[in-house]
């Protein structure tokens, strides 16, 4: 009996232990898909939230791009009214400035620091000495704006040969030349080549700037010393013989990007003659808008300087032709002008062209550091040049920031000033225009009552017309 109850513990110790055995399998099984399954769902969840975070930032970065595109739309529309309002700033100060304009887009970010950020406020109460906070809806709300304006009246406008008449057409060559000229651009000339690898030269870069705009279909013998200089060859043989060809225009142009479709005009070339400093949008020399005549007292030295050698009388003027005498007058120039602070240094168009002769107050400075006076066609100059700007490049730049990181939108607007009402004067502007129009007599203008025909409604043709507070948009742009 002893042995048999032996034998039965051992096989329910074998049974047990098979069971133990069993058990600790399928333990491990359970373990196993516990495992697996914690697994998966972690995947899951790292995927919903990388799929969520990734859509939170699209959001986000959406929403902010468009908050800095308005901020910087906010900021061209304030420095169009600003603009529209210089001739009302001018008034008060016209014994001090003489009646010459004054450039009070050079200090847009100040004046209108009250609708800005904080930082932007603050610099405003200090020069004003107001209290923004006594204000209503003024400044960003995370968000923030900066501003350049560009004074196109102040360049070299490339368009001129656009216009009919010989004139025109001679008179861009001249202004290309005055550019190109000098001496201190030999080395330059010497190794340029143009797309398809032929040499370059001043005649032929001053050919197809003029051809690319000038009406007719004859290429420009660009010879600024003959009066009858013959058109030589088509204007579009070169553009013809293009791996990926094209015509040249015939036409205007329209943006300054146009200009790198033209032989010649490589990148070292726009760095080295039309835009010294890409930094600095100031420093262009030319534009391809602008009403013709150059803003003297707004433009950079290198523009005056070509102005100056342009209208020269003959080709050996000194400082035409010495490049140590155009440094000497570049930086006289700069300092003279950084000294008046924003003051008109010409009043009248007269005063530059005496100032170009080594006459009046800038001319005595001039002779004073070593530069001569310079022999020009006197009403030529003053034909050509201004003292007031009428078109312009808001460059305004939107920023808002989250957290780390900070977006911004970039807009480019040319607005053209010319004929715009002084700010809360539009509807007796427009009310004069139409007296003016319709020729009315004399008593439906002292009654007052002038009703606006009907082609000046809403989405008539002739409203279109009408004077615009903000000025009439020229380029529109948005980085």
């Amino acid at each position: 009996m002893s042995q048999l109850r032996r034998a039965r513990a051992r096989v329910r110790y074998a049974l047990a232990v098979r069971r133990a055995r069993r058990r600790r399998g399928e333990r491990g099984v359970a373990l196993l898909m516990v495992m697996g399954t914690l697994t998966i769902l972690t995947v899951m969840l790292t995927e919903f939230q990388d799929a969520t975070s990734a859509e939170l930032g699209s959001s986000v970065a959406s929403r902010d791009q468009v908050r800095a595109e308005y901020a910087a739309r906010s900021a061209v529309n304030l420095t169009r009214l600003l603009l529209a309002a210089e001739p009302t700033i001018r008034g008060p100060l016209a014994l001090l400035t003489q009646g010459a304009q004054i450039p009070v887009w050079e200090f847009t970010d100040v004046i209108l620091g009250a609708f800005n950020d904080v930082d932007g406020s603050a610099t405003f109460e200090g020069l004003s000495g107001m209290r923004i906070e006594d204000g209503r809806n003024l400044g960003l709300e995370n968000a923030r704006f900066e501003i350049t304006v560009v004074d196109e009246d102040s360049k070299l406008n490339l368009n001129q040969a656009a216009r009919a008449g010989a004139y025109n057409q001679k008179r861009m060559e001249e202004q290309i030349f005055s550019m190109i000229r000098g001496v201190q651009f030999d080395e330059f000339f010497l190794d340029a080549q143009d797309e398809k690898g032929n040499p370059l030269d001043r005649l032929t870069v001053c050919s197809a700037l003029v051809d690319w705009v000038d009406p007719d279909v004859e290429r420009s013998a660009c010879d600024i010393t003959s009066e009858t200089a013959q058109a030589t060859a088509p204007e579009d043989s070169y553009y013809q013989l293009l791996e990926r060809p094209y015509a040249r225009k015939n036409a205007a142009f329209d943006s300054l990007e146009e200009l790198h479709l033209v032989q010649g005009v490589s990148d070292e070339f726009w760095n080295t003659f039309l835009f010294p400093d890409p930094d600095n949008e100031k420093s262009r020399v030319i534009t391809v808008w602008g009403g013709g005549k150059v803003n003297v007292n707004s433009a950079n030295a290198r523009t005056l300087l070509a102005l100056v050698c342009h209208m020269a009388v003959g080709e050996e003027e000194a400082l035409c032709i010495d490049p140590l005498l155009q440094q000497s007058y570049l930086m006289t120039f700069e300092m003279f002008s950084q000294f008046m602070v924003g003051m008109p240094l010409f009043p009248t168009p007269d005063a530059f062209v005496k100032a170009a002769q080594g006459k009046g107050n800038f001319g005595q400075v001039l002779a004073n550091v070593g530069i001569p006076p310079v022999r020009v066609h006197e009403d030529q100059l003053k034909d050509a040049i201004t003292t007031e700007s009428k078109v312009f490049s808001i460059f305004a730049t939107g920023y808002v920031k989250s957290g780390k990181n900070e977006t911004r939108s970039r807009i480019q607007a040319v607005v053209d000033m010319r004929g715009v009402p002084p700010p809360g004067t539009v509807e007796e502007t427009t009310k004069l225009a139409q007296l003016q129009r319709m020729q009315v007599d004399e008593g439906a203008k002292d009654s007052g009552q002038v009703d606006l025909p009907s082609e000046f409604e809403e989405g008539g043709l002739v409203r279109a017309l009408v004077p615009r507070p903000g000025g009439s948009i020229l380029y529109w742009r948005v980085d």
